[in-house]
C-alpha cells in the first residue's frame, strides 16, 4: 500500500472512531428511577460533554470513595477527566474546570436548585457551585 493511501486510511480510521472516544467522556453514576439525572446528563450532551450514564446500588458508598463531603452531596455524581461532579453543576464550569486544571477533588451542586442544569422549571432560585479538594475543605466556585 502507497504511503498516502495508508495515511489517508489511518486518517479515516480516526475520524470513525473518534464518537466513540467522545462517548467515553464521563460516566454520570445515579440512582436507576432518578429523572433530573438524565436531564442533567442531556444538558451536558448538548453542551459537547458527552455522558455515560451508569446505574448505582449504593450511592453513599460511592460518593465516599469519590471524596464527595456528605452536606455537599445531591442525587448524582459525574466522572470526567479525573474530576468530580456533584449533583447539578453547569456544563461551562465543568469544561471550565476540564480546561484550568484546578488541584481540586470537584465541584458540588448540594441538594437540587430549581433552575439549575437538570431542574429546570417554572421558577429559579439562586445557588452556589462550590469547590471541594481532597482535605474536605471548600469554597464558592461561582454562583448562578
Amino acid at each position: 500500500m502507497n504511503k498516502h493511501l495508508y495515511w489517508a486510511a489511518a486518517a479515516l480510521a480516526v475520524s470513525l472512531l473518534s464518537p466513540l472516544a467522545a462517548a467515553a467522556d464521563g460516566v454520570m453514576h445515579k440512582d436507576p428511577y432518578c429523572g433530573c439525572c438524565t436531564a442533567w446528563a442531556e444538558h451536558m450532551q448538548k453542551n459537547g460533554v458527552a455522558m455515560q450514564s451508569r446505574n448505582e446500588a449504593d450511592m453513599s458508598a460511592l460518593k465516599a470513595r469519590l471524596k464527595v463531603p456528605a452536606d455537599l452531596r445531591s442525587c448524582h455524581t459525574a466522572e470526567i477527566g479525573g474530576y468530580v461532579f456533584e449533583g447539578h453543576v453547569p456544563a461551562d464550569l465543568v469544561k471550565k474546570v476540564l480546561k484550568d486544571k484546578p488541584k481540586i477533588v470537584g465541584l458540588a451542586v448540594p441538594g437540587m436548585p430549581m433552575g439549575s442544569p437538570g431542574m429546570e422549571g417554572p421558577s429559579k432560585q439562586p445557588y452556589q457551585v462550590l469547590s471541594f479538594d481532597e482535605q474536605g475543605r471548600r469554597s464558592v466556585y461561582a454562583t448562578r
